[in-house]
């Protein structure tokens, strides 16, 4: 018997996503991104400078900074302070490389912008929200500073996405929720530009492996998956 999804959704059914532009006063781009019952606040930051090894060059830098409410799961997560988890790490740095991917980083100018993901609820797809929403948000920083003439044309060359994928009894499933996340045998994470070129690819399976058809499997339902958030990114943008 096939896996049932607790939502009722279509194996290649994303959740329903939104996008609330402009959510925060004082961020250059702020966007809360809603992927069914996932919550992420991204908010976009510019400032001047960049890094040393950066200095010198003309070229911007783009990072990224990633956290978990303690509210945000039915546990109350204990804030990170000092010491962040290797986990926290890890999906911050993803976030910065995906969305480094979007920008011209000579025409940024030596400017450093911060994506801040914060996440208010999560039902799974954490970083994936991140990505897509983040990317709304560095849209309209950008955009702003084009209008305020610091910059002459917004310097992004591709829309970013990104969207989770899992193996549930041998069939993929699109954009999983956590009772599924938590069940699948193969998780995987695929970031995709508007081009439909892989970004990033994130696979893991739980017990036993996969083999490279059902990896194949996989793509083809994220980059179905990954049209459609694009789609709904310039609709946002618009």
């Amino acid at each position: 018997m096939s896996w049932q999804r607790p939502d009722g959704r279509k194996p290649n059914e994303l959740r329903p996503i939104s996008f609330i532009r402009d959510f925060t006063q004082f961020a250059h781009g702020s966007v809360l991104t809603k992927c069914g019952n996932t919550q992420v606040l991204c908010n976009v930051t510019v400032q001047p400078g960049v890094p040393k090894f950066l200095e010198g060059t003309g070229s911007g830098w783009i990072t990224a900074e990633y956290r978990m409410l303690p509210a945000a799961t039915p546990q109350r997560q204990a804030r990170e302070l000092l010491k962040l988890s290797g986990r926290t790490q890890e999906i911050q740095r993803l976030i910065g490389r995906s969305l480094r991917a979007s920008v011209d980083l000579k025409a940024l100018g030596e400017r450093t912008l911060t994506v801040d993901a914060d996440v208010l609820q999560a039902d799974a797809g954490t970083r994936t929200a991140s990505i897509t929403g983040g990317y709304v948000a560095l849209a309209d920083a950008l955009n702003k500073l084009v209008k305020n003439g610091e910059l002459e044309r917004s310097p992004i060359r591709h829309q970013i996405a990104a969207v989770s994928v899992g193996l549930l009894d041998d069939e993929p499933f699109l954009d999983l929720n956590y009772l599924e996340d938590v069940a699948a045998q193969v998780d995987c994470n695929i970031v995709m530009n508007d081009q439909l070129s892989i970004i990033e690819v994130q696979g893991t399976a739980e017990e036993e492996s996969f083999s490279r058809t059902q990896l194949n499997q996989i793509l083809d339902v994220a980059e179905n998956g990954i049209k459609e958030l694009l789609e709904a990114q310039r609709q946002a943008l618009d």
